[in-house]
């Protein structure tokens, strides 16, 4: 029995546009309640050429439903998913930051090296999240065998605090909550996806490892050595590249970070690590073993230095709306998305 309803409470100011994908744009937004309760969020809102999708939307509301339920210190949380006008969003957790795109982006118009301790420890935080949706349960306690497919660049995001946070559970597959055509079609970018998605073949959890391995390798390199001219040839590399020797591309790499490197990378999946968690204790004991290492303070203090501790502009604020009035206001919203 529900002990109270409340009608029409959540309003939403949009202050700007976070992010404009090809399928849908993230705002950033004031959330408004009652007595003057302000929250800054992020809303994802689908693009109107897809709302008449029914696939798409299914799996837009899988994703909510799935993350919605996926509450870790790694992992943006989400909040609300709501409808107007036929047109459906997502609020979000709001992180104040930027993803490792644009992180890459600044370290290399600075001419900086990331320093290898805060690469696998960037690593060693997805891996803490990856591990936690990997071993999610639905309330009777059935694994979900949750995989996220799409762990790369664009998806993790590093706040100015020092957060890392995996984020973009929109191509994951998951046991009734979204539609997989696995086998048919390739879900994931070329460059950070895994064999076994590459070769349209069923993938678990090792699929997510992989991806982490290469996102590791472009950290602490500055390049995705599988990264190609196509997509085609990126496909190609992730299939049959001979993995090199990382020893001799970065000479900061030891034979260690080397072994968990050729580890996570393994095509046969006999070879990879297990786990997240397996993963996830090797790259910890690689930055702690021998005393302090980096933390979320340490990761926060070298990313405002770089990014001379601005944060995002906010911009100017646009109208005030609530759930059921978020694309009223349709030729200004059409516009923009």
């Amino acid at each position: 029995m529900a002990l109270f309803t409340v009608q029409n409470e959540l309003r939403y100011e949009i202050v700007r546009k976070i992010f404009e994908g090809g399928m849908g744009v993230v705002y950033e937004a004031e959330q408004h309640g009652t007595r003057n309760f302000i929250k800054r969020v992020a809303i994802k809102v689908v693009r109107p050429n897809y709302a008449s999708q029914g696939q798409f939307i299914d799996n837009f509301v899988g994703e909510a439903r799935l993350v919605a339920d996926l509450i870790h210190s790694n992992i943006v949380q989400t909040y609300h998913l709501g409808e107007a006008n036929g047109i459906y969003y997502i609020a979000m957790e709001l992180i104040r930051g930027v993803n490792l795109e644009q992180f890459a982006r600044q370290l290399e118009d600075k001419r900086r090296q990331l320093p290898l301790e805060l690469g696998v420890f960037i690593v060693s935080r997805v891996a803490r999240g990856l591990a936690y949706a990997h071993g999610k349960s639905d309330r009777d306690g059935r694994p979900l065998g949750i995989v996220h497919r799409d762990v790369s660049f664009k998806n993790i995001m590093i706040a100015f605090e020092g957060d890392v946070k995996l984020t973009d559970f929109g191509i994951a597959k998951a046991r009734g909550f979204l539609v997989d055509q696995e086998g048919d079609v390739v879900a994931g970018k070329a460059d950070y996806m895994s064999p076994e998605q590459a070769d349209f073949k069923v993938t678990d959890h090792r699929s997510d490892l992989f991806s982490a391995g290469v996102v590791l390798s472009h950290l602490l390199l500055g390049r995705n050595v599988f990264k190609a001219e196509t997509v085609e040839e990126s496909r190609e590399r992730i299939m049959h590249m001979p993995l090199p020797d990382f020893r001799e591309l970065d000479a900061r790499i030891d034979s260690r970070l080397n072994e968990i490197l050729q580890r996570t990378l393994a095509r046969d999946l006999s070879g990879r690590y297990a786990d997240a968690a397996q993963l996830l204790f090797d790259l910890e004991h690689y930055i702690y073993h021998s005393g302090y290492g980096p933390t979320n303070e340490t990761l926060g203090r070298y990313i405002r230095e770089l990014f001379g501790q601005k944060t995002p502009d906010s911009g100017e604020k646009t109208d005030q709306i609530s759930p059921t009035q978020l694309l009223e206001n349709a030729a200004r919203l059409r516009a923009e998305l």
